[in-house]
């Protein structure tokens, strides 16, 4: 028995149009970045420009060790954070939506407004909020930057949410746990064996997205006055702005493969259903 399908599907020119047209939107900054990256002195009396990888060069050259050294730093940093964020997401968010679902259903609504409302607010108007409770997170943790997770564990809940969110609206989890718990599975089996596997596509897409944000955020690391990847581009850009341009493109790279690898989970989340609907 096929599966239902529901709605029409775009044709193939449709899709070919689309995938043009992101594609173009995507790749002619990218183009234009990895241009200027590639410059190398000025254009010549003919105003033929030369290009070369004299600067991803200069990126490993000891005699630039201490130029660039805030932005290795800054890297270090932001990835330090990412992994304290998706802590913050794994330990904190997951288990409180699956509780939700399990037991206490009718707070679904108002833990989802709870979780996108700091979409609406202004980032700048969250860091005005973030200072004087920055002042006492300073004082208990220190100044170091890794404590810039806890804001911007609240400025990811958003989009940390919505994949969880949507992959549990498609999985009857009440019926799985209660069938777990009737065949004598305790609730640790129940969550790491049934549970959690039927969740992993919106666990990947959550964690990949809160990478992205994460390495992407710039407000809150500026007006708090910490090193991070974003902050360090934007300190290198005003001595060398090759370098910036170099590692800008990387960063977009890196959000192309993140989005390649959510879009794979989910035609693989697709493709598992649908088989299984077609041998039923």
């Amino acid at each position: 028995m096929s599966a239902p399908r529901y709605g029409a599907e775009p044709s193939k020119v449709t899709r070919t149009i689309i995938l043009v047209v992101v594609a173009i939107v995507f790749v002619t900054p990218l183009a234009v970045l990895a241009q200027f990256a590639l410059r190398v002195g000025q254009p010549n009396a003919k105003g033929v420009q030369a290009y070369g990888f004299q600067h991803f060069g200069d990126i490993f050259n000891p005699a630039n060790a201490l130029t660039y050294e805030p932005l290795f730093q800054g890297i270090t940093n932001s990835l330090v954070i990412c992994a304290i964020t998706i802590l913050i997401v794994l330990v904190l968010l997951l288990p409180t939506m699956i509780l939700v679902e399990l037991k206490f259903p009718h707070l679904r609504r108002i833990l989802e407004f709870v979780c996108i409302i700091p979409i609406t607010i202004p980032s700048i108007v969250l860091v005005v909020g973030f200072i004087p409770v920055y002042s006492i997170v300073a004082q208990v943790f220190g100044s170091s930057p890794w404590t810039l997770a806890f804001a911007i564990g609240v400025i990811v809940l958003p989009y940390a949410y919505r994949p969880i969110a949507a992959n549990l609206a498609g999985v009857d989890v009440v019926t799985l746990s209660e069938a777990s718990r009737s065949l004598g599975a305790h609730w640790g089996n129940v969550l790491w064996s049934v549970i959690i596997p039927n969740l992993r596509r919106g666990i990947l897409s959550s964690v990949f997205i809160t990478v992205a944000v994460v390495l992407g955020e710039y407000t809150i690391a500026s007006f708090l006055s910490q090193n991070t990847f974003q902050t360090a581009l934007a300190l290198i850009q005003q001595t060398d702005p090759y370098v910036s341009a170099i590692f800008a493109v990387f960063a977009l790279l890196l959000a192309f493969a993140i989005l390649l690898i959510i879009g794979r989970a989910s035609s693989f989340g697709r493709g598992t259903s649908r088989r299984k609907a077609r041998k039923s």
